[in-house]
């Protein structure tokens, strides 16, 4: 017969995990938490350590100097040491100047080198139109420099520079004649307009030696010279035709053989010719002796 009373019974646990741990469950199945847990805390905890530790200006200080001794011994290395500069392409005088201007005390280390400042200092020198800086095996510095050429000798009221293709000075001289190779030109912006110059020079090429230069005018045109104090004024347009038609007329009249000054070829329609003082006065005695005879 079945009991009438009832017992109490203690319930089962439920084998189901509680909220919070199936959410802590899940969390550690993340990926991003199990990598923090394995490389964050631990990094955290040496961070946390170093900085208790490097709080002493005293160990901070020991720490410091053991990495800078560490990589002065690494920079040091024999292998790592420049002993030498090397320099191709400039000329002698060039080659002292960037000597002069690099004070490198060597051997160095290639650490201490700063390639591109070096580069820098050396193509702001006026000969050189371009350099390139590398450290060759062996230890050497090694300079290329691509001089600039000179192509006119530009004078001013202060002396005589030699200039390149671009108006660029290359370097002073002391007299024309160190470079009688080199065309003449003369008066303000005529380093700007060097290209026309050389145009002109050219074009002058059948007047020989008879051409001293070319001298800019207001910053627009050119003026030939010539020997014996004789003058071409080339318009501000054309003057490269105008010139050739000068020569054309010297060579068919012997105009510039004559005794001209100045032969003014700014309008074209109408060339004017300025005789010399002496021709001038020459002229005025003979018409004197005409009108005194009449």
């Amino acid at each position: 017969m079945p009991s009438l009373i009832r017992r109490n019974r203690t319930p089962k646990a439920d084998p189901a995990p509680s909220r919070w741990a199936w959410r802590l469950q899940r969390l550690m199945l993340t990926p991003g938490f199990r990598f923090g847990l394995r490389f964050g805390l631990p990094f955290t905890a040496a961070l946390v350590a170093g900085a208790i530790y490097l709080g002493n200006d005293a160990r901070r200080q020991t720490v410091l100097d053991t990495v800078a001794e560490a990589r002065r011994a690494i920079e040091e290395r024999p292998e790592f040491m420049v002993s030498v500069m090397a320099i191709d392409g400039a000329t002698t005088e060039t080659g002292e100047d960037i000597r002069e201007i690099l004070p490198i005390d060597f051997p160095v280390s290639s650490f201490d080198l700063d390639l591109e400042h070096i580069r820098r200092t050396v193509a702001g020198l006026d000969p050189v139109k371009e350099a390139t800086v590398r450290i060759r095996p062996g230890g050497i510095l090694q300079i290329d420099v691509t001089p600039r050429v000179p192509v006119a000798i530009w004078r001013q009221a202060d002396g005589l520079t030699l200039i390149d293709e671009t108006g660029a000075h290359v370097a002073s001289i002391a007299r024309r004649n160190l470079r009688p190779d080199l065309p003449l030109v003369a008066g303000e912006g005529a380093d700007k307009a060097v290209t026309e110059a050389l145009e002109l020079v050219d074009a002058a090429a059948p007047l020989g030696d008879r051409l001293r230069g070319v001298v800019r005018i207001g910053l627009r045109r050119w003026d030939v010279v010539l020997d014996r104090d004789q003058r071409v004024l080339l318009p501000e347009y054309g003057a490269v035709p105008a010139l050739e038609r000068v020569i054309a007329l010297e060579n068919a009249q012997d105009v510039l053989s004559r005794d001209v000054a100045r032969l003014d070829m700014r309008i074209a329609e109408r060339p004017t010719v300025k005789m010399n003082e002496a021709a001038t006065q020459e002229m005025w005695r003979i018409r004197k002796i005409e009108m005194d005879r009449q």
